[in-house]
């Protein structure tokens, strides 16, 4: 079975990043979402003789029941959708019967076995690419309604973040690559991994990929970046990606950037940045930036140290960097430290110290929403499910990448995710949000 979802469904990219669109069109109330529109895309791969509803009504269905709701199973998908008004399944295309003298919804068993046999592969290219088009600014950029009712806390922390620590200027738009292993999805080879590329700034997922295990996670996110083609972007990856290879590609191919861990996999590299990065704080004062943070319990300070590089060091090597990470309680004392070493192909010019502090700090957040939203959010790691249930990303999955609006703190539980502890939207109300367009 061809499968390739990441650990989000990338349906939740329908959500997150567009549940309102403008288009253009004579009558405002005949004009169709663009992603719905990329999701009649999906083809459909049951037999056409007994064939009673269309794949697209299934999809956006269950895309409203399970993200903008936080229906968690088949069956809160299939309750969600009998209460969905007339006029919005309509609109769909749901099949009408006559006799009835209304429109029909898939029953709990039709979701559940077209779910399962779903081509990810083409769904991810419908949905994936149109998120790559907006964060490129090839596409026009969705806008979300915003939500009656008090504030989440992460969002105002996001604002509160925002100005307590302003990003720095001139920030390229970047990319996290990272992977993680799906207990909750199964396939007939086993358990599914898969890799994904998050935007730092929405958290959106531009790509995602399936791999056996995690041994080829290396030539799955550089096929993956390839199949980006995103030019003047930054890509971070973890010590896993550091090779050669990849940074080759990032670089000569893409015409993209790099930031990059070296560990011990690159022990050459890593011992020459050592030494070009050696001696006392007070010698680095001009390409040193510290960074003091504080909250979720803990202080914590960011100290990066920055020195010019070249492919001598490393394939398209600009600058090495030292980042220091010292962590604490909120009573100032210092308790952990952990030192890192890595290197960019950016030049002093594009990124300073404070720069890569934002972009590695960026990526590491990116990391702890992942699995923070599936492990914690949707227990991710306590599920049992079976081989032969939907593969990914039904039923029960999260977006890979939280719904903060800010990239640097991990996030909380999201609203859609506890239907139970908040007020469910309507059928209604859901559907129109990813479906209607403005004028």
């Amino acid at each position: 079975m061809s499968a390739s979802s990441l650990i989000s469904p990338v349906l939740g990219q329908l959500t997150d990043l567009a549940l309102w669109e403008s288009e253009l069109a004579a009558d405002p109330a005949a004009a169709e979402s663009a992603l719905v529109s990329r999701l009649r895309q999906v083809p459909d791969r049951r037999a056409e003789r007994g064939r009673r509803h269309p794949l697209v009504v299934i999809l956006v269905l269950a895309a409203c029941a399970t993200l903008v709701v936080g229906g968690d199973s088949m069956t809160a998908i299939w309750q969600w959708a009998t209460r969905a008004p007339q006029i919005k399944l309509a609109r769909i295309g749901a099949r009408y019967d006559p006799l009835a003298g209304q429109y029909l919804v898939p029953s709990e068993r039709t979701f559940r076995r077209v779910l399962a046999d779903l081509d990810a592969d083409a769904l991810d290219a419908a949905t994936c690419a149109y998120v790559t088009e907006v964060a490129a600014g090839t596409a026009t950029a969705p806008e979300i309604p915003c939500t009656p009712g008090p504030i989440e806390r992460e969002q105002r922390r996001a604002a509160q973040r925002a100005v307590e620590h302003p990003a720095p200027a001139g920030l390229l738009p970047a990319a996290a690559f990272d992977g993680k292993a799906l207990t909750g999805a199964r396939t007939e080879s086993g358990r599914v991994f898969l890799v994904g590329a998050v935007a730092h700034a929405s958290g959106a997922v531009l790509g995602q990929t399936q791999v056996p295990d995690k041994r080829g996670e290396g030539e799955a996110a550089r096929t993956l970046l390839a199949q980006l083609a995103l030019p003047g972007w930054v890509f971070t990856l973890d010590a896993l990606h550091t090779t050669k290879k990849t940074a080759r590609l990032i670089t000569d191919r893409l015409d993209a950037h790099y930031v990059l861990i070296l560990k011990g996999n690159q022990p050459l590299a890593r011992a020459a940045a050592q030494a070009l990065l050696a001696g006392t704080d007070a010698e680095w004062t001009e390409t040193t930036e510290a960074k003091d943070d504080r909250g979720h319990g803990r202080t914590e300070r960011r100290t990066i140290r920055t020195a010019q590089a070249d492919d001598a060091l490393f394939p398209g090597a600009g600058q090495v960097f030292r980042l220091r990470r010292d962590t604490g309680g909120l009573d100032g004392t210092w308790t952990g430290k952990e030192i890192v070493f890595g290197v960019t192909s950016m030049p002093a010019h594009l990124a300073g110290p404070a720069h890569l502090n934002h972009y590695e700090r960026a990526h590491w957040s990116i990391e702890n929403k992942i699995h923070w939203v599936r492990d914690v959010t949707f227990h991710e790691d306590n599920s049992q499910v079976r081989t032969g249930t939907p593969p990914e990303p039904w039923p029960a999955s999260a977006t890979w990448a939280a719904r903060s609006a800010s990239p640097d703190e991990p996030t909380s539980p999201t609203p859609a995710a506890i239907s139970s502890t908040t007020t469910t939207p309507s059928p209604s109300t859901a559907s129109d949000q990813l479906l209607r367009s403005r004028a």
